[in-house]
Parts: C-alpha cells; structure tokens; sequence
C-alpha cells in the first residue's frame, strides 16, 4: 500500500528545559531592584552589545533560572515577549525579572525599552505571570523602569 502523498508530516516533539551551569546567589529573594541588579550585573558587565536577561522567579520571589533571551547589537535589543515567557513557562515561574545593558553606560531609557516593557507586561498579565520590573544596566549603575514609572 502506497503512502499518501497529499498527507502532511508532522512531527512529535518534546519541549525539555536544558541546565547549562548555576550561579550563587547570596541574596537569596528578589524584592526590589538593587536586588536584581546584583545578580544580572554578573551577566552584563563589560559587553560590547545589549544582551537581554531573564530571571525566573518561584513564588517566594527566589530565582530559579537565569536566561539571556536575545543579544542585539551595539544599541539595540529587539524583544518579542513570546521569548520571554517561553524560557518563564518552562522554568515553571511565578514572576519574572528582566533587564538589558546599555554598553554605552547610559541608563537613559529609549522608546523601544518603554514600548517593549508595556507589551511585556500585557503578555505576561495574560499568561499570569508577574512582571517585577525591567532593568536597564550601565556602568555601575541602573534604572528601574518600575521606578520610572513605565510598569
């Protein structure tokens, strides 16, 4: 008996969320800014390009993974929320912490970091999964998009 030839293949897939390595994180809980900052400045410091982080976060507020999602170029890191909630929804979170370097050393938001945070928290609002803030890091220093009342 011959195959169909009209039929369409599909594949059957499974979706696993790989570990890559771990950090020490002595602060334990994320609760406000300072204390995101203090674990994505790990990641971000010295690098030539914007690199978007996500941190995953229990319901206790502790991180339970850490994800670069995108990395952009010199000045730019275009987000799609949908990649920001597939490395959430597989690190089954509560709430996530997300924040970008500016390698300029400038913290000063730009349009698009305000237009991406207000589609990442209308995802997230529907996916149920908080968005704590959206950090901007520069040199030694950041800003809060919470803060500045973008969130």
């Amino acid at each position: 008996m011959k195959p169909d030839q009209s039929a369409k293949r599909v594949d059957i897939v499974s979706i696993k969320l790989v570990k890559e390595g771990s950090v020490r994180y002595k602060g334990r809980t994320i609760h406000r800014p300072d204390d995101g900052y203090t674990l994505m400045k790990e990641f971000l410091d010295g690098l030539d390009r914007e690199h978007f982080l996500v941190v995953s976060l229990d319901t206790k507020n502790q991180p339970v993974s850490v994800n670069v999602c995108h990395i952009g170029s010199l000045n730019a890191s275009l987000v799609h929320p949908r990649e920001v909630l597939k490395v959430a929804i597989l690190s089954n979170a509560a709430a996530v912490m997300v924040g970008h370097n500016h390698p300029s050393g400038n913290t000063e938001p730009s349009r698009e970091d305000i237009e991406v945070t207000k589609r990442l928290r209308e995802a997230c609002e529907l996916m149920g999964i908080h968005l704590l803030d959206h950090l901007i890091i520069g040199d030694e220093t950041y800003l809060s998009l919470r803060e500045g009342g973008h969130l």
